[in-house]
């Protein structure tokens, strides 16, 4: 990428003027400390030297590392933060949809790679189903803090190593790698009754009321993601209303 010509002399300019600021400021202290020193020794002008050269060394050097350590920190770690945003959803602080997706694709290519003997697994589909009516009531605002609360329930409720994305508007995708059937129709029980009990009261003091579907859908070796998602969303869409968590498998 090509940098144009007046952002970097903006850059360089005063860059170039402080750096010449500081090299004369250290050679003035520089040569004031050696004649200070040949002054108090003036019999030994090696001792002078050696002096001169480990205290300007230590003077000039420390600080411009430590500096330079505490700049080189701050940008990893600015780094590392722009990078999670670019991996996160910024309302819900889970995975958003295409890296939940590249996850979801790599681990089970690593339990295939690992030739592990349960490569399946499943995942739920939670929706959101009268966000709209939410946001247009009491505003956008409570519609991010449904999800919000929302996301954090499920995170709360699954298994250590499950993972956890914003799929879209309304919906959040729980990838549960090994789980049977049992594991997936409890884990989701609990999060369909956790959110459908969680209290988030609105500026007129009236509680929100928030209305999932849930959908699952179980599988026995790695299967394309995009396959999973529409399975599981065409379940939470079914209108299944006997079922706390309608499942379907898929075979390979």
């Amino acid at each position: 990428m090509k940098i144009p010509s007046q952002l970097l002399s903006a850059h360089m300019i005063p860059a170039l003027k402080t750096a010449a600021l500081g090299a004369l400021a250290c050679a003035a202290g520089s040569i004031a400390f050696l004649c200070i020193i040949n002054l108090l020794m003036p019999e030994r002008p090696f001792l002078v030297a050696l002096v001169t050269t480990i205290t300007i060394s230590v003077a000039v050097a420390f600080p411009l590392l430590y500096l330079f350590s505490l700049r080189q920190n701050a940008v990893r770690t600015l780094r590392l933060q722009m990078q999670r945003q670019l991996r996160h959803d910024s309302v819900t602080g889970t995975l958003n949809g295409t890296n939940f997706a590249a996850a979801v694709e790599a681990i089970g290519e690593r339990r295939r790679t690992l030739a592990e003997a349960d490569q399946g697994g499943a995942m739920l589909v939670v929706s959101v189903t009268n966000l709209d009516d939410i946001g247009r009531r009491y505003g956008p605002q409570w519609a991010d803090t449904v999800m919000q609360s929302s996301a954090s329930i499920v995170k709360s409720l699954i298994r250590r190593g499950d993972v956890v994305g914003r799929l879209g508007l309304n919906e959040i995708g729980i990838f549960l790698p090994g789980a049977a059937e049992e594991n997936t129709a409890d884990i989701g029980a609990r999060i369909r009754h956790g959110i459908e009990k969680a209290t988030i009261v609105a500026d007129d003091a009236l509680p929100i009321r928030i209305e999932i579907a849930l959908g699952g859908v179980l599988f026995d070796e790695p299967v394309e993601f995009n396959r999973i998602r529409q399975t599981a969303a065409n379940l939470t869409t079914a209108g299944y209303t006997n079922e706390p968590v309608p499942m379907q498998y898929i075979a390979t």
